[in-house]
Parts: structure tokens; sequence; C-alpha cells
């Protein structure tokens, strides 16, 4: 398996203000339910010590290799018990299950699209390479592609995961330009789809809001890739291992991610379902969660001069009710 090297490194989004809010100890249980490079999980095996348990989850065999090769520089002193797991974290109860653990104490989702995806162009995620339409963040155990996506799904339905997936007001004109294009030849390869978003959108509107191909594109990778589902059942599991006192903390990059996130927290925080006029509490649904972050905490000028991948970043976090 080819490991990654330093040109591919991630760089992490708001990892002081992650850990800050993690309060990681010594002993405790920590999952990366996104490890990536490991760029969060090296300094939170550093707070964990050799008692903690750091659990890694990664669906991309590549970045899992480049993780544990990181964690390896740990010194053994200051390392905690590792467990690196292949997986999506959408299926958490199946992972924690796998290794024993009777609960976690922090969890970190730190969603969007890794930097190995992203500067690999044979894995088709970036509109500025040419390379097949692929997409898949697990292609050992995923089948459906982006090239599928494109060439058999029907008119409305693309027309529904670009709008909704993106908010690309021309979805229904880019799906229209795609159905006709693969009438004459299959679309197979990224350029070709770029350049039908392209002609699809008029040249006015190509005028701002930066690349045409890019909402259809994150479009797409949501739909291959599940991840609005995952999301949400990975954030329901992680509620459900927290022990009380714990940490959940998840950094998102689109709206729609964001607008999951915080609608679960709420749900968790506000069980009450008792009439509004009733002057107290008589459902006897107390709160799991207590949200900490009341609004989203955002990079600084200075993490997006330095990382402009962290532009679009929103951190929330709550605790499990004690």
């Amino acid at each position: 398996m080819r490991v990654v090297t330093n040109e591919y490194r991630h760089i992490p989004v708001l990892q002081a203000e992650s850990l800050e809010l993690l309060t990681l100890k010594t002993q405790q249980t920590f999952v990366d339910a996104t490890l990536g490079f490991a760029g969060h999980s090296y300094e939170a095996a550093k707070a964990l010590g050799p008692q903690g348990t750091l659990i890694g989850i990664d669906q991309d065999e590549v970045a899992l290799a480049a993780a544990r090769e990181r964690l390896s520089e740990l010194p053994a002193d200051r390392c905690p018990r590792l467990e690196l797991l292949h997986g999506n974290f959408g299926f958490l109860d199946e992972l924690l299950l796998s290794v024993e653990v009777p609960g976690i104490d922090a969890i970190l989702f730190d969603l969007g699209v890794s930097s190995v995806q992203i500067d690999t162009p044979a894995r088709g995620f970036s509109f500025k390479e040419n390379a097949p339409l692929d997409m898949r963040m697990d292609p050992g155990k995923q089948t459906l592609t982006a090239a599928e996506v494109i060439n058999t799904y029907n008119a409305a339905d693309l027309t529904r995961i670009i709008r909704d997936y993106s908010d690309e007001k021309w979805a229904s004109r880019i799906a229209s330009f795609i159905v006709k294009a693969r009438e004459e030849a299959p679309i197979e390869q990224s350029a070709q789809l770029v350049e039908l978003i392209k002609a699809a959108i008029p040249a006015s509107a190509r005028r701002a809001g930066g690349h045409p191909a890019k909402r259809t594109f994150q479009a797409l990778r949501i739909e291959v890739n599940s991840e609005l589902a995952m999301l949400r059942s990975g954030l329901d599991a992680a509620v459900r291992w927290l022990n009380p006192g714990g940490v959940i903390v998840v950094i998102s990059y689109h709206s729609l991610e964001d607008r999951i996130v915080k609608d679960c927290f709420t749900s968790y925080a506000n069980r009450c379902d008792c009439p509004p006029d009733l002057p107290v509490c008589v459902c006897g649904k107390p709160p799991i969660l207590d949200i900490i972050t009341r609004k989203p905490v955002v990079p600084s000028d200075e993490e997006i001069a330095s990382n402009p991948r962290a532009r679009s970043a929103k951190l929330r976090a709550a605790r499990k009710c004690l």
C-alpha cells in the first residue's frame, strides 16, 4: 500500500479549539471518527497518555496507513493504546463493539474530503484534474461510482441530488445537459462533466461564486458515499456511546452537514414535549446533551490564510448530561 508522503499531509482544521473543547485527560477513551492522517489524534494522544485509549476510524486505507506511521512517532511513554479501524463512522456501533470498549469519553468528527482524496487525481473527487468519475471514499467496499450516477439516474433524480446536496440553482439545466450528452456516449471522465456543467450554466452566472462545477461535484460525492445518512447514523451512535460528561465535537464544511449537526444536538438537548403553557415539565424526558457552543466556532483569519480549506469550517460541541 502506498504511504502518503509529506506533500499530502493534511493540516488539521480548528485543532486548538477542538482539543480545548474535548478536554481530554489521562486514562480516557477518545474516538477520532475521521482519523485522516492523525493530525488531531497525534496531539490528542499526548493528553491521553499510556493509560488512555485512542480509537481512530477511517474508510480510506491510504489514510489509515499514513496515520499509523504518524502515530508510531509518539514516544512510548506518551502513547495510549491504539485501535485503528477501517470503516465508516456511520457503522460506529459495530466498530466500537469490535474493540470491546464499555463507553467513550470524547469523540471528534472532522467531516469533508481529506487531502489524500482531493490531491489524488485518480480518485475523481476534483473538478480541477481529469480522471475517471469515481468519488468512492472506500473503493474496496463501495460499488456505486459517480459515473454510474451520472449515466443511469434519470433527469428528475439528478436534479434532486444536485439541487438538494449543493443548493445549485441551475440543477435542472445541468441534469438536462447530462441526460442529452449521455445519449451520444457515456460520461466517464471528470473533464467531460466539467465541460457539460460550464455549458449548462449561463456565462453571466459563471463569473461569480467560484468554479461552476464545484457544487455539482460536491453533490455527486455526497450521493456516492451516502454522506448525510452516515452522518446522522454516526451522530446518534456517538451520543449513545458517550459516558456521562463525555464530549462530542463536530467540524463541518457545508450547510447541509452543519444543519444536521445542529438539529441533532438540539433534539438531544430539548427533549421535553410538554405543552408550552405548562409551568413545569411533566413528560419526564430530561435532556441527554448540553450544548457547549451556542454559536459555531469558526477559523480565525490567520488560520484561513495559512490553510484555505478551513474557510468554510464550523465547529459545534456538546456534552453528555450527567
